[in-house]
């Protein structure tokens, strides 16, 4: 059941040029947190709509959110100080449902990477992860990964960290090399999202994906975060934002 907290912030963190960390004394709300959630943020009084921010990690009565300064809300958000407040409703959709048995294979895209730090952290069975960048300034959490004991391959764009190209050839290659992995689980950008589970369908593994869409209300009360699914509207704040990829009309 989602629910309204004021949330102090302990810590505040730039990762890189645009991309901040906010770590949220939250209460009841970080304890009922799962993989795959997200939260909805009031920024400023002058904002209307609150921002919808991805849930990066959960302990204890501490939730993290990791978010790029893109509009005049999430640039509002990283100005944000330790000890300042904020009114965050939450914790909100369908996450990840893991399998009974089998490692996942986390894979995320640019700012689809944080929710995959908390996906693997939980995985019953243990978890790897493919991260795909612009570049190597762009890079973030990495160092998480590798405290949390989950490996991690990397892929640029242009090739000034890891593989050079795009992540699904990391998917492969997971796939090919380790036959414990029994689901994929994907976020960021469409096309990015397309590709990883085309490549999870070459192999037989269950792919599924966080669709990223506008949202207005967060609680599937408008139409703003519609797309299609089994050939059917479905609210992606409600009904998602995490989607069997075989069922999305891609």
């Amino acid at each position: 059941m989602p629910m309204q907290n004021i949330c102090r912030v302990l810590q505040a963190e730039q990762l890189t040029a645009d991309v901040f960390s906010l770590l949220l004394e939250a209460g009841a709300l970080a304890r009922a947190a799962k993989p795959g959630q997200f939260v909805n943020i009031k920024c400023g009084e002058g904002n209307l709509l609150r921002r919808p921010i991805s849930i990066c990690d959960a302990e204890g009565d501490t939730l993290r959110v990791v978010f790029q300064a893109k509009g005049e809300g999430t640039r509002w958000l990283a100005q944000r100080r330790s000890g300042d407040e904020l009114d965050v409703l939450g914790p909100l959709g369908h996450g990840y449902d893991y399998p009974e048995t089998g490692k996942v294979l986390v894979v995320g895209g640019g700012i689809g990477v944080p929710p995959m730090l908390l996906a693997g952290k939980r995985a019953p069975g243990g978890a790897v992860a493919a991260v795909g960048f612009r570049d190597q300034s762009a890079c973030i959490l990495l160092e998480d990964f590798e405290e949390a004991n989950i490996p991690v391959k990397i892929a640029s764009d242009n090739g000034t960290v890891g593989h050079h190209g795009f992540v699904d050839a990391l998917v492969r290659e997971y796939l090919t090399e380790d036959k414990t992995i029994s689901a994929v689980f994907a976020c960021g950008p469409r096309p990015m999202l397309k590709s990883v589970f085309t490549a999870a369908k070459e192999f037989g593994v269950p792919c599924f994906v966080s669709m990223e869409e506008r949202m207005g209300c967060g609680i599937g009360a408008c139409l703003v975060c519609a797309c299609s699914v089994g050939g059917h509207y479905r609210h992606v704040c409600k009904d998602g934002p995490v989607f069997n990829a075989e069922e999305v009309d891609w």
